[in-house]
């Protein structure tokens, strides 16, 4: 499929997509493209996702962005959904370790260059992972962020080069939880403290009343994406 079908492909898709189920568009996306791996960042979003994919097509790779700086409790997390699900996730991680980033470009790069640190730490090790799948899913809802706030739940991701999947993407945060409630999904327990989006460590916070769900991420930085979505 060259990439004007692809386009083609998505844009047709897309709109009939409007009307279904997110485990329809899971569904359709494992069998169209069973070269498809899942993107999980063990979040409320991600963590229903997998319970989806392994109900809809358990071998479906699941993967996830090791940056060596999360949470204690995401690590927790991750172990807690294998053992539930009987799975394996695929580890994807920096080409440096965190010592061998400081020694390059000095300690705490996420304080002086987030975006270098993301680069480094996320977006060069996921772009090395997807050139070996036609698709990819992700937990992105556009209620999340105003960078979101137009996905649609199936794109052509021009950044990785193949078909990019957001089958939550018209999902509200209650309709999150609610699904979280109803099936009994493992979920980090950082969200019980005020943490609605989790990235790393260094540069995350707990959000305060009426703040947006994700501006405990980079605060102070007017950095709002790490650069997997943009």
């Amino acid at each position: 499929m060259n990439l004007w079908e692809k386009e083609e492909l998505v844009r047709t898709k897309a709109e009939e997509f409007e009307g279904v189920s997110a485990e329809a568009v899971i569904g359709w996306a494992v069998t169209a493209f069973p070269n498809i791996a899942f993107a999980c960042s063990f979040g409320a979003e991600d963590v229903v996702l997998v319970d989806m994919i392994r109900k809809i097509r358990p071998e479906t790779d699941i993967f996830y962005l090791d940056t060596d700086f999360h949470f204690r409790e995401t690590y927790e997390t991750r172990d807690r959904l294998a053992e539930r699900y009987g799975l394996r996730f695929i580890r994807v991680s920096p080409d440096l370790t965190p010592e061998e980033q400081a020694a390059r470009y000095g300690e705490e790069l996420w304080k002086r260059d987030p975006n270098l640190c993301c680069n480094l730490r996320k977006v060069e090790p996921l772009s090395r992972f997807l050139a070996g799948y036609d698709a990819w899913i992700t937990g992105i809802r556009r209620e999340q962020a105003p960078t979101r706030a137009n996905a649609k739940k199936v794109e052509y991701d021009h950044k990785f080069g193949l078909i990019k999947f957001n089958p939550l993407a018209d999902w509200k945060w209650d309709d999150v939880w609610r699904y979280i409630r109803e099936n009994d999904v493992p979920y980090n327990p950082l969200h019980d403290r005020n943490y609605p989006s989790i990235g790393c460590l260094h540069c995350t916070r707990p959000v305060k009343p009426g703040e947006d769900l994700r501006a405990g991420r980079w605060s102070g930085t007017g950095k709002i994406e790490c650069g997997l979505h943009q």
